[in-house]
Parts: C-alpha cells; structure tokens; sequence
C-alpha cells in the first residue's frame, strides 16, 4: 500500500502527527477492507482523521481497498459531505437555501465574516473556524439556519451570532489546555 507523503494531508502537522493519522488511517483501511460498499466509510473516517480528503489520502485509500482512484475521486466529488479542501476545527455550514436567504442568511454571512475575519471558503488563521454555503439543510421551519461541526443552530439573529461564536472559542480554548 502506498504510502501518504507528508505534504497536502498533513499541513501544519509535524511527522508525528502524520505517522499518528496514518497509522489511524492504515487500521481503518484494515478494518474495512473485505467488506462490500466499504468505500464510504473509510473516507468518511479519513475525512474524520485527517479534515479532508487531499489527493494523497485519496490515492492511499485507493491502493488500500484495491479501488480505482477514479471511483473514489468520484466518490469524494459527488458527496456533499466529503470535501478535499481542509475546513477549521470548527466548520460553519450558513444555509443559503430560498428559506434560510429570505429570513437573512446573507446577514450571518456578513456578522460571522466581520467576527472571524473570513468568507465563504475560507479558514481563520488559527484554523478554528471556516466557512462555508449550503444549500438546504431540510430546516426550513427554523430559518435562518447554520451547522457548526454538524451542530444545527435555527432562528438566528445577527445579534445570537457573537454568542454562539463566543461558546465555540470558550470550547476549543478548553479542550486545548495541556
């Protein structure tokens, strides 16, 4: 199997760190790798270990199943769930569905760029946070809507936003100390 060179897949991370999501990544690999429709879940435990889907987790995933790289590029491209661009600690989904936009969805946009410093698609500089548009998260009941790490947050305001951007910061800030 193929190694996953320390580039793309492990920006910002020393060699430890990479040999530590390999190695997570080898026994997922390991785990699933007889089974039938096993393509899924390994790139979604990939996603899990590494952020992302880069090329090169891809191409280890590839030569780990025995699956065509062209299956599991296609795979990675088709799901909405699966990205190949690295995302914060904390990814921020902004529904921009008709709904969601209506009730002010490009408000939230505006406040949580003016918070963190980013747009859509883009990562903080401390890479806690990125952000990015959906399209209907299937709440329309609550517009408008955003995700943070899947969490679904419904009937925002501008104004609810710096507290719930502020309850985010306290949790990486303590599940970061030594």
């Amino acid at each position: 199997m193929a190694e996953v060179q320390c580039q793309g897949a492990c920006k910002g991370s020393d060699k430890a760190e990479h040999d530590e999501k390999l190695a997570k990544l080898n026994a997922v690999i390991e785990e699933f790798k007889d089974q039938p429709g096993a393509l899924i879940p390994v790139l979604h435990k990939a996603q899990q270990i590494y952020g992302y889907l880069p090329e090169e987790v891809q191409y280890h995933v590839s030569q780990g199943l025995r699956v065509p790289l062209a299956d599991v590029y296609g795979v990675v491209t088709f799901y909405a769930l699966f990205t190949m661009t690295p995302r914060g600690e904390n990814n921020i989904a902004v529904c921009l569905g008709t709904a969601c936009y209506v009730k002010g969805a490009g408000e939230l946009v505006s406040k949580i760029s003016d918070e963190l410093g980013i747009k859509i698609g883009e990562i903080s500089q401390d890479r806690k946070f990125s952000m990015e548009a959906t399209r209907c998260i299937g709440a329309c009941g609550l517009a408008p809507v955003l995700t943070v790490n899947e969490e679904v947050h419904g009937r925002l305001d501008a104004g609810q936003l710096g507290e719930l951007l502020q309850k985010y910061k306290e949790q990486y800030a303590v599940s970061s100390r030594p």
